[in-house]
C-alpha cells in the first residue's frame, strides 16, 4: 500500500517515524511518501518537505507568512495527487493538517489523523470538521476518547508515543565529560524548537542563570536549529559564565538535570516521564496571547497539568515569566521536599499514561480498517 503522510513539527516527525517502523511490520509491501522530517526519511519515507519550512506559531506569525503557507498546500495537495496514495495520515500539526483533511476527503482520499488537534483546549467546534472529513482519530490522552465521545465521535486511544521514545533512551554515562560539564548541579533550559519561541523564551531564562552561580545552565538545542543561532542569541542577551549548550542531546541532558525551566509544548511530558522537575515556562507576542485568551478552553496549558487535572508543576505565563518571579520559582523546585513531592506525581501521571506500544497499536488498527471489506 501506499502511505502519504504530514508531519510539520519535530514532534511530529519523531512520532511519525515509530508508526512508519510499526506499518513497515504489518505491510511488507508499503511505500512511503512524506513532509516531515529527518527520522521520518530515515525509515525509508521519501521526504518531499521538511518541517523547518513550515513552522510558523502565533496568530501574528502566521499573518505574516499567510504567503507561504499557502503555496505550501499548493505544493503538498498536488505531490499527493501526483502520488496517488492509499491513506493520508495526518500527524497533528492542525492548522495545515485538518485543511488537507477536507480537501483530501473531497477527493476521495481516506483519510486517518494520529494524535488529536488540541480541541479540546480551543477551537472545539473543529470536531465537526473531523467527524466529516477523518474516516479515523487515532487519540494519545486518556481523557480525549471521552471528549469525542460528548460529540458521537468514535476515536481509538492507543496511547502515548511518548513512552517508548523515553523507554528506548538509555542513559548516557558519559554526558558531562564528553559536554566539559563540570559536577556542579544542572539546570536544563528548554526554549522551545521555533526560532520566535526560543528567541523570547531564552532572554528571561538567561537572567535568571546569572543569579544562580553555583549551578550550571545548560541549553537543550533543538534539532531543526544551528549552533550558529544559539550563539547569536547569547550574544544578543549576554551569555552567564555558567552557560553551556548541547544539540541533540535533550533526553540525556534531562536525566542528569537536578532540575529544568521547560518551554510549554510535547517536552512538559518528555521531562516528566524523564523525572525531571521543572517549571513550565511560555510567553507569546501580546496579540497573539489576548486571542488565546479569549478562546482557550482549560485550566491548564502543560500536558502534565491537564493529564493529572490538577497543578502538580509550576507554570509560568506571559507576564509571570520574568526574571524575578522564575528565580524564586527555582530556588523553591531546588528544595528537597518539593522535588520528592514532584517525584510522587511523576509517578502518579506514569500510571494514568499506561503502558507502551502506542505506534504499534495504531499501526494494527490502521492496517486492519484499510484491509477492511
Amino acid at each position: 500500500m501506499k502511505y502519504y503522510l504530514i508531519a510539520g513539527e519535530a514532534s511530529g516527525d519523531l512520532h511519525g517515524s515509530y508508526l512508519l517502523r510499526a506499518l513497515k511490520e504489518k505491510d511488507s509491501n508499503a511505500d512511503f511518501r512524506c513532509w516531515g522530517g529527518d527520522l521520518m526519511a530515515a525509515e525509508g519515507a521519501d521526504l518531499q518537505k521538511h518541517y523547518r519550512e513550515l513552522a510558523f506559531m502565533g496568530f501574528v506569525e502566521v499573518l505574516m507568512n499567510i504567503r507561504t503557507i499557502l503555496g505550501n498546500f499548493k505544493l503538498c495537495k498536488a505531490d499527493i495527487e501526483a502520488y496517488q496514495p492509499d491513506v493520508l495520515i495526518l500527524i497533528d500539526y492542525p492548522g495545515f493538517n485538518l485543511r488537507m483533511a477536507k480537501w483530501a476527503k473531497a477527493k476521495g482520499i481516506r483519510v486517518f489523523y494520529y494524535i488529536s488537534p488540541q480541541i479540546w483546549a480551543w477551537h472545539t467546534s473543529r470536531v465537526h470538521q473531523i467527524k466529516v472529513n477523518v474516516d479515523r482519530m487515532f487519540v494519545i490522552l486518556p481523557f480525549e476518547k471521552p471528549f469525542y465521545d460528548k460529540f458521537k465521535v468514535d476515536v481509538d486511544y492507543v496511547g502515548h508515543p511518548l513512552l517508548d521514545v523515553v523507554h528506548d533512551q538509555q542513559p548516557d554515562p558519559d554526558f558531562r565529560s564528553r559536554n566539559n560539564l563540570t559536577e556542579a548541579p544542572i539546570v536544563a533550559l528548554l526554549p522551545g524548537s521555533r526560532k520566535q519561541e526560543i528567541s523570547r523564551m531564552l532572554s528571561v531564562m538567561l537572567k535568571t542563570a546569572e543569579r544562580f552561580p553555583e549551578h550550571q545552565f545548560v541549553v537543550a538545542g533543538a534539532p531543526a536549529q544551528d549552533k550558529s543561532y544559539y550563539e547569536q542569541l547569547f550574544a544578543e542577551h549576554g551569555t552567564p559564565d555558567n552557560l553551556s549548550l548541547v544539540q541533540g542531546q535533550t533526553y540525556p541532558l534531562l536525566r542528569k538535570a537536578k532540575a529544568a525551566l521547560v518551554t510549554s509544548g510535547t517536552a512538559t511530558l518528555e521531562t516528566a516521564l524523564l523525572k525531571c522537575p521543572q517549571i513550565v515556562c511560555y510567553r507569546g507576542s501580546s496579540i497573539s496571547y489576548a486571542i488565546a485568551r479569549r478562546v482557550i478552553q482549560v485550566e491548564y496549558i502543560s500536558l502534565v497539568n491537564l493529564i493529572m487535572d490538577a497543578p502538580l508543576v509550576l507554570e509560568l505565563i506571559q507576564d509571570e515569566f520574568n526574571p524575578d518571579v522564575l528565580s524564586k520559582a527555582l530556588q523553591h523546585l531546588l528544595l528537597d521536599e518539593e522535588q520528592d513531592r514532584l517525584a510522587v506525581g511523576y509517578e502518579d501521571l506514569h500510571q494514568r499514561l499506561g503502558q507502551g506500544g502506542a505506534a504499534q497499536r495504531c499501526a494494527d488498527l490502521m492496517y486492519s480498517y484499510l484491509h477492511e471489506a
